[in-house]
């Protein structure tokens, strides 16, 4: 990967782009089109169809009819595993290319696109080609003269929801394992970052997955993501977001065919870090990374900094003087460390929680304010505010953006408490040198995801999922399979 060749991608034109149904692209219903407006510049990158109702009742129906002709639920599992890996040799041949239409969509840096997008999508297309024939029914340990199986069976028709910071990687993670178990997906990706999902259903039909079996429709939340939610047709649906957006879901299930639903939602997550931490200085460097790359815009980002009172002062100015030394810019540059907000409607948002933290009494230490707006594009500066008391609005709600808050602690007990003090549950992490300390905290912290002395890395091996109003089910590893999948017992007597 080399400067010269991100510009010549990036220079290259967008065309106009339809929805994905039936293994092809096709124009939405009324030719209805949204602009979509690149963050890097505030410029209009390209147009993508704008589906309605009727363009989901299409796609859920090619959906349902691939799975009903087996062509690929009933394919033997050898032959889905050849496709899988072929989608995933694309993406990799592809990566480039794929990372910088996706930071001209949704302006992540790219020296951290090209890792987390196509390379974990590759990986993770990988990850479920290798497990499909792997992950086998069951005999059960019953009475003599009875034979007790329990069969796996893909569920049928998966709707999936995915957000705009991480599309192709978190589109991925429901896609394949989905795929591996045999079943039919449609997909509704964010109306501010479709491209690259646009993209890799091409690629999946170009790699020999049959028409039908992938399905990609665009447009505004409010009107496709309903209808895909609120279908009868769609077995089970899964979903990365926002809080608000997950329990309308789970009424539209509960309005519909109380379809099984899975929510990765918000997170608010604690970075505890102890006196005894193994390196103070290292510690700050991972801590800020873990908040300002991707300029906060992480589900997982450690956005709130517990500190021991006894090196809080010390720390702090740490982790601040690495927020001011980070380069904000254009996203495509590889000397740029955080790219741009998604939009100017986040932007917005953000500047709103640090206008609160000034009101409710927090000390800024560093950003705070907008910056390059003389390029047209949605930028922010890495900000830091300490003495951030618990009950404080930056402490308890989700800011999705480049904001930090740190707060003392004086004990391990203070710790916990605090760090199991909001309503989210999903990610966090522990400095410690302590390796008793570093058991027990994992054991008390209330998350799904707890880091120590590292923030971030976490691969396929392992599952990503919430607690409490984080959400429910899980990401990634073999656990994800079990969303797509119905059990069924077979009782035999012989």
């Amino acid at each position: 990967m080399d400067q010269s060749s991100i510009d010549a991608l990036a220079a290259a034109p967008v065309g106009p782009q339809g929805l994905f149904i039936g293994g092809k692209t096709v124009l939405a219903t009324g030719s209805a089109t949204l602009p979509v407006t690149s963050p890097i510049d505030g410029r209009v990158l390209t147009l993508i169809a704008d589906a309605s109702a009727v363009d989901v009742d299409l796609a859920v129906a090619s959906a349902r009819a691939a799975f009903d002709s087996g062509v690929w639920s009933r394919a033997a599992p050898a032959e889905r595993k050849k496709v899988l890996h072929r989608i995933a040799d694309a993406i990799e041949r592809e990566a480039l290319a794929l990372a910088v239409l996706g930071v001209r969509d949704n302006g992540t840096e790219i020296s951290m696109a090209i890792k987390a997008e196509p390379g974990s999508a590759a990986g993770t297309f990988r990850y479920y080609a290798e497990a499909l024939d792997k992950v086998v029914g069951e005999i059960a340990p019953t009475a003599p003269n009875v034979l007790g199986l329990v069969h796996r069976e893909p569920v049928g028709v998966v709707g999936a929801i995915v957000p705009w910071n991480f599309p192709l990687m978190i589109g991925a993670w429901k896609i394949a394992p989905a795929l591996a178990a045999g079943n039919s997906v449609v997909l509704k990706p964010s109306e501010i970052a479709s491209l690259t999902l646009l993209r890799l259903a091409e690629i999946c039909a170009e790699c020999g997955l049959p028409d039908g079996v992938l399905n990609v429709v665009t447009g505004m939340g409010a009107v496709s993501g309903e209808a895909l939610g609120l279908h009868a047709d769609v077995d089970v649906l899964v979903f990365t977001g926002s809080g608000g957006v997950g329990r309308r879901l789970l009424e539209y299930s509960a309005r519909s065919n109380l379809k099984r639903v899975y929510l990765e939602l918000g997170g608010k997550s604690p970075n505890v870090v102890f006196a005894d931490a193994p390196d103070l200085r290292q510690a700050a460097k991972v801590s800020a990374a873990g908040i300002f790359r991707n300029s906060g815009q992480v589900c997982v980002a450690g956005s709130r900094l517990l500190v021991e009172r006894s090196v809080h002062e010390e720390f702090a100015a740490m982790v601040a003087e690495e927020a001011r030394k980070m380069k904000v810019g254009n996203p495509l540059d590889l000397t740029t460390q955080a790219g741009a907000i998604s939009s100017e409607m986040q932007l917005a948002r953000v500047q709103g929680f640090v206008d609160k933290a000034h009101e409710e009494g927090g000390a800024l230490l560093a950003g705070g304010a907008r910056i390059l707006s003389e390029t047209g594009g949605s930028y922010f500066a890495p900000t830091v505010f300490d003495h951030v008391t618990p009950d404080m609005t930056l402490s308890r709600e989700e800011v999705f953006g480049p904001v930090l808050a740190v707060t003392p602690f004086d004990t391990e007990e203070d710790a916990v408490r605090m760090a199991n003090g909001t309503e989210y549950g999903l990610s966090s992490a522990v400095w410690t040198s302590n390796l008793s300390r570093a058991h027990r905290m994992v054991g008390a912290i209330n998350a799904g995801l707890v880091h120590v002395n590292t923030y971030g890395g976490a691969d396929n091996t392992v599952p990503l999922g919430g607690h409490r109003q984080s959400g429910n089910g899980h990401d990634k590893s073999l656990h994800a399979l079990d969303k797509y999948v119905n059990l069924k017992t077979a009782w035999i007597q012989l």
